[in-house]
């Protein structure tokens, strides 16, 4: 299983970006999906993550400007990113919870991770 995350780059404040994330490969099952962040000098956190039935959990820092969602037709998932703030700057991670035929237990699965950059 591998993710394809793009989407991030440089925006000034109060622009807009998506990050689309797309799980390639062969799943059993696929339960959460979603994206944390880090910033420089600081822990990797949640930003958003959507369950297999629609369920989300957003930080506080960024509800009301960013929505996630999912199409579990075809395993991706989108980060819509609005009103972006200089603190929203980090390396985002695209992140999914599923099961493989191999390793039929949930595990986590990560992206290999994209810039955003707000500036201000």
């Amino acid at each position: 299983v591998q993710l394809q995350a793009s989407g991030g780059g440089l925006v000034q404040a109060g622009g807009s970006l998506t990050l689309p994330c797309v799980v390639a490969g062969t799943i059993r099952s696929l339960d959460s999906m979603g994206w944390y962040r880090q910033a420089p000098g600081k822990k990797r956190e949640m930003v958003a993550l959507m369950g297999e039935y629609g369920g989300t959990n957003i930080a506080p820092s960024v509800k009301g400007r960013f929505t996630i969602s999912r199409d579990n037709t075809k395993n991706t998932a989108s980060l819509q990113m609005n009103s972006l703030k200089p603190e929203d700057t980090a390396i985002y991670y695209c992140n999914v919870v599923a099961s493989t035929y191999d390793i039929p237990t949930l595990k986590n699965f990560w992206g290999q991770g994209t810039q955003v950059t707000v500036s201000s």
